[in-house]
């Protein structure tokens, strides 16, 4: 009996001569390819209800064989095979990782705990932030969950691993190459009154609001995950993370979803109209 490798190669041989063919020829060849692969699509669906009604074992037994279960995973009449369950659970971290790396932080898989279980923990800034609860509910868990429907617990151990003193992009005070310095970043005609003005000093990323002649400045990054902010809407002194909907008071940085938590400020000081702000170099 041909096996699968044999019949994918003659197919794949037919196809490659009919790419050299014209236009209207190979519209000819897929038009005559789609009819009777909707022919078979139908025929094989009418098959597979009678089989459900009948025998379940039998249908069972037919998609056993590797010919049958490549032709109906063709026509789509049966789910791919899911990946392993922790390789599924890597990806839904890859997923959140890049969010938790803009704080200096990161999440590592720790134990998979059958039936329904994983335990993860939280590195470098994200072990001790304020809301790292709110990042396993609605970052690492709801894509655990998105990943693995079988999971329905995801649990933060404790850490066991030094934090990092860079916290959310800040050098040690301890350090002694610590330098702060005023750096002009704009003039008060530049930051529009009631809104935000998005700057990028120093390798740091900066959002600026004004109320009358007070400027406040604080770090573009939601602490929840990391997300930029200058995309969110600004309405009534208050910001939206575009990403997840935490909402910050610009007058004084504090979170309106999450009391804990708090947008990262930096001094600021007006000299004529010039506003400079505060900075930490090494």
């Amino acid at each position: 009996m041909t096996n699968l490798e044999e019949l994918i190669r003659e197919i794949n041989r037919f196809e490659a001569i009919i790419s050299e063919w014209d236009e209207s020829q190979r519209c000819v060849a897929v038009g005559l390819k789609r009819a009777i692969e909707a022919l078979h699509k139908a025929a094989l669906t009418n098959l597979i209800k009678s089989l459900k009604q009948e025998s379940m074992s039998a249908l069972r037994h037919a998609v056993t064989d590797e010919v049958v279960y490549a032709v109906l995973l063709y026509h789509e009449l049966v789910k791919p095979p899911k990946p392993p369950l922790a390789q599924r659970i890597q990806a839904a971290i890859e997923e959140v990782r890049p969010g938790l790396k803009s704080h200096n932080g990161d999440v590592e898989l720790v134990a998979i705990k059958p039936p329904d279980t994983v335990e993860v923990r939280f590195i470098g800034t994200c072990s001790s932030c304020p809301a790292s609860t709110l990042t396993l509910s609605q970052g690492v868990e709801q894509a655990i969950k998105n990943h693995c429907p079988e999971i329905t617990k995801v649990v933060a151990v404790n850490h066991n691993s030094t934090v990092n003193n860079a916290s959310f992009g800040l050098i040690s005070p301890f350090s002694s190459k610590i330098t702060s310095t005023w750096i002009k970043v704009a003039t008060i005609d530049q930051i529009p009154e009631f809104s935000i003005l998005a700057v990028q000093l120093s390798g740091n990323s900066l959002i600026l609001h004004r109320q009358g002649i007070t400027v406040k400045c604080y770090r573009n990054a939601c602490p929840h995950l990391g997300s930029a902010l200058d995309k969110g809407k600004v309405e009534n002194g208050i910001i939206s993370c575009p990403s997840h909907g935490f909402q910050y008071k610009l007058e004084t940085g504090k979170c309106l979803t999450a009391p804990d938590v708090s947008l990262q400020s930096y001094l600021v000081k007006i000299k004529d109209d010039k506003v400079f702000v505060k900075l930490q170099q090494s």
